[in-house]
């Protein structure tokens, strides 16, 4: 492991906090010698919860503690949509779009949670408290149609009266 923080990019500053650092160590102690980079998802994650979102000095802060090219984190940044490369608000919204979830509902839950929210996909609400995304298969494809909230909370056979629950419990 390398100590290089900050890291400072364009005259932006990010450094990984104390247990920041100490988490992602954890996560790299669970691979052999020499792999640290199998655990660039995991810091990853504990880099954006500091953060609330991945900015490039995040990203290659990252990869200088997991001591691997800035390019390598860059790539799982990017290809991953649980990873925020642009500010989110409070509350991720991510509904299923994928074929199975399209099928059983998820384009007309996508459509209401639109209409509620007055946004549209990757968009944010003016108060900052919502972000709308739309998401791959989810893996509960017979629970359709699913949201993910925040990357951790999964809810499944999303109705309209189960999205107006979810939105008034989030408010």
């Amino acid at each position: 492991m390398t100590d290089k923080h900050p890291v400072s990019i364009d005259r932006m500053t990010f450094s990984l906090n104390e247990a920041s650092r100490a988490a992602i160590d954890r996560e790299v102690a669970k691979y052999p010698e020499g792999q640290a980079i199998s655990a660039v998802m995991a810091g990853l994650r504990i880099a954006q919860e500091q953060n609330g979102w991945l900015t490039p000095e995040a990203i290659e802060a990252v990869a200088t503690h997991l001591n691997i090219p800035p390019m390598a984190a860059m790539e799982v940044a990017t290809f991953y949509n649980m990873y925020d490369v642009k500010p989110v608000g409070r509350w991720k919204i991510t509904v299923c779009t994928n074929l199975p979830c399209a099928l059983s509902g998820g384009e007309q839950a996508a459509e209401y949670v639109k209409e509620k929210l007055g946004i549209g996909f990757n968009e944010t609400t003016a108060d900052g408290r919502f972000t709308l995304k739309e998401g791959e298969c989810m893996g509960v494809c017979g629970d359709a149609p699913a949201i993910i909230v925040n990357n951790t909370r999964l809810c499944s056979w999303m109705s309209r009266e189960k999205i107006d629950a979810l939105l008034d419990e989030l408010k």
